[in-house]
């Protein structure tokens, strides 16, 4: 521990990394000086990979050259484009190529799952979410509760940290859902809690939640490119999440969605149809009465933004050629082990962490508070951020740091940390 602080042990173990070479693959964006910045906001938006701009023009040149018929010529042709993403979008989330589809945004897919995976009775309204969910979750929440004709102060079910603590406990969820599981119709949890970083977990919640006869489905926004996930097998009913954090699509990029394909086959399943999830074989046919595919790509309803996917496509590459989730997954363990070790061991009386320090429990991001009580944490963000540094500011109080595995180096975890030091003062 001695040692940890120095540049030269930081370039030791970028030398070690045998993911180092992919931060070529990335723009990093420049300070005022030339320098690069330290790019600490991946669970934000992620950098642009160097391919992305191939697959951009690569499509524009295909529309400016053929027109319609784009839709069926060249190696990727537009009509079943989505399809050339679902591989690699299976593996991220541990599905079946027929469980994932590629469609929409994060919150209309919420709203979409919702409509097929809430459906609310007299004694079974609830939807259990977290108390400091995402804004966007908690408005969709709120909004379909209100659709369905009740009120979401009686049918909201909010988990809580204990008093005095940050993070969610799994016996707490459970008790929960044990004590008001009869009442509740849906839970809907984060994989990664945006605020606090903390991983929940996913299989023992579906679990839980399914043996007292709920729907469970996931917010993935920060888990998906983040950790290694399951959800085939843990046995969630569905799940979305946005591509431009942890997989660097850009911003505002097409979103994700996963269907447990216990689901595909029941024709019975209430959903807001369109023609883009009917069946391939006779949906030119352009008749009326809609024949679903027995995928979750039959949630579809219209046909995606091609230059979006594009983008997608190029990000997946780029995650592919770096050796999947799970080897990301290793160097995040690493470097992120590392950026916590050097905050507790320089700034343990500055600096708290409200990140769990288990592995299980935590991914790429570290969520921290200022304990001084002369500086308030938006000043030290501001500081930080003049230095070179780009992370993001939650109020009330929260600095969030997202080192990823694709593009972060050790020395970028040094470099902040000493900077975050000088700002402390």
């Amino acid at each position: 521990m001695n040692n940890l602080f120095s540049l030269e042990h930081a370039q030791q173990l970028d030398q070690q990394d045998p993911l180092h070479h992919m931060r070529d693959q990335f723009h990093i964006p420049k300070q005022d000086n030339g320098d690069d910045e330290i790019y600490l906001c991946g669970n934000s938006l992620g950098l642009q990979p160097k391919r992305t701009q191939e697959y951009l023009n690569y499509e524009l040149n295909q529309w400016q050259k053929l027109g319609v018929k784009g839709h069926f010529s060249g190696d990727f042709p537009w009509m079943p484009y989505h399809e050339f993403l679902t591989e690699e979008s299976a593996k991220l989330v541990g599905a079946k190529n027929t469980e994932v589809v590629c469609m929409n945004s994060l919150t209309a897919n919420l709203h979409f799952m919702m409509v097929s995976f809430y459906r609310p009775s007299k004694t079974r309204n609830k939807i259990l979410i977290e108390d400091h969910a995402f804004p966007s979750d908690h408005y969709a929440v709120e909004s379909q509760i209100r659709f369905h004709g009740f009120d979401p102060d009686q049918a909201m079910l909010l988990a809580k940290p204990r008093e005095g603590e940050e993070t969610l406990r799994t016996e707490d969820l459970l008790n929960l859902i044990e004590m008001h599981g009869d009442e509740i119709a849906l839970i809907m949890l984060p994989g990664v809690q945006y605020y606090t970083g903390q991983v929940l977990d996913m299989k023992t919640i579906t679990e839980a939640g399914h043996a007292k006869g709920c729907m469970v489905g996931f917010d993935l926004a920060h888990a998906t490119g983040n950790i290694p996930m399951n959800l085939h097998d843990w046995n969630v009913d569905f799940a979305a999440w946005c591509t431009y954090k942890y997989l660097n699509s850009g911003p505002g990029s097409v979103a994700g969605c996963f269907v447990h394909e216990k689901h595909h086959s029941n024709l019975e399943l209430p959903r807001f149809a369109g023609w883009w999830g009917h069946d391939k074989e006779s949906r030119f046919r352009m008749e009326n009465r809609f024949v679903p595919m027995q995928s979750a790509e039959a949630w579809q309803v219209s046909n995606p933004p091609i230059l979006s996917l594009a983008a997608i496509r190029a990000s997946l590459d780029t995650v592919k050629e770096a050796g999947g989730i799970d080897a990301l997954r290793e160097k995040s363990l690493k470097l992120t082990r590392y950026l916590r070790d050097l905050l507790e061991q320089e700034l343990s009386e500055e600096i708290n962490i409200l990140t769990p320090a288990d592995n299980s429990a935590s991914g790429c991001q570290l969520s921290l508070t200022v304990n001084l009580h002369v500086l308030d944490g938006k000043t030290v963000f501001d500081r930080i951020e003049a230095a070179g540094v780009t992370c993001d500011f939650r109020h009330p109080n929260v600095i969030r740091v997202a080192p990823v595995p694709l593009y972060n180096s050790f020395e970028d975890a040094y470099r902040f940390v000493s900077i975050l030091k000088d700002s402390l003062q």
